[in-house]
């Protein structure tokens, strides 16, 4: 089960939720208006469980100031092996909105990197910012955009490949260097794909190829695994879309000759 993803290697440290308890808010100004992180955790949970929704895993990250603030929610939703994150971040000193994304790809560091799979609230810190309603309205954006990713999700696991087009697939992404990928994670990915370790991705289908692809990437640094793997869903639906099923192209040469290639 896949779950959001906290980095905090450029000046913060990990707190505990209970923790953001202690951090400093500056007073407010004529234009600017200070949010606690505790509060606004508080009120995404709360809101949150107001649509039976419930936080099974968070983190947090701080600056040694405590003005900013990073984070990551894994939510109880599971869909299809995977699980939906949150991830959030905010800051006190103007040099950060309040930000929410959420998906079942969630990435937050403290060097600015913040991706997910949509983006429901991003918010100044403005006198006239009401915390309660922002976070309301952006649950329930996240509440209706759960639907499009599971029809995603769901279109690539009927999306039935061929063998050959899937090692024509892994041969455009390593060979032709249509992803940024380190040469050893071939054998990986075709080992992942054709020999998976879990039944549910033993169908022969676009969403196993896609796991196949992320379950090799885990031997990267996250930041690297991250900018991959939202890389790799651009390459598989181009290429999907590309390669009808029925009338998939396929290599020249025997399709495993390109596993003596690396």
């Amino acid at each position: 089960m896949n779950q959001g993803t906290l980095v905090a290697h450029c000046g913060t440290r990990k707190i505990t939720r209970e923790e953001l308890s202690g951090l400093p808010v500056p007073e407010a100004t004529r234009t600017h208006q200070p949010l606690g992180h505790l509060a606004i955790v508080e009120t995404l949970i709360e809101s949150l469980s107001f649509r039976h929704i419930s936080v099974v895993r968070d983190e947090y990250a701080v600056t040694p100031d405590g003005m900013k603030m990073f984070g990551v929610m894994d939510l109880d939703m599971e869909y299809a092996e995977c699980r939906f994150s949150i991830g959030l971040r905010n800051s006190n000193d103007k040099s950060m909105r309040l930000a929410l994304t959420v998906g079942y790809r969630v990435f937050v560091c403290d060097n600015m990197a913040f991706a997910g799979d949509f983006t429901p609230v991003l918010y100044k810190h403005t006198r006239k910012l009401d915390l309660v309603e922002i976070i309301s309205i952006g649950v329930d954006r996240i509440q209706r955009n759960f639907a499009p990713l599971r029809e995603q999700i769901n279109e690539w696991q009927a999306r039935e490949l061929l063998d050959e087009e899937a090692k024509l697939l892994i041969y455009h992404a390593f060979i032709d260097r249509e992803l940024p990928l380190p040469r050893h994670l071939l054998h990986k990915v075709h080992g992942h794909y054709f020999a998976p370790a879990y039944e549910a991705f033993r169908a022969r289908t676009l969403w196993s190829l896609a796991n196949a692809f992320t379950s090799a990437f885990k031997e990267l640094k996250p930041i690297a695994q991250f900018g991959l793997t939202a890389k790799l869903g651009t390459f598989l639906s181009r290429h999907a879309s590309a390669y009808p099923h029925q009338e998939a192209t396929l290599v020249e040469q025997p399709p495993d000759e390109l596993l003596a290639v690396v």
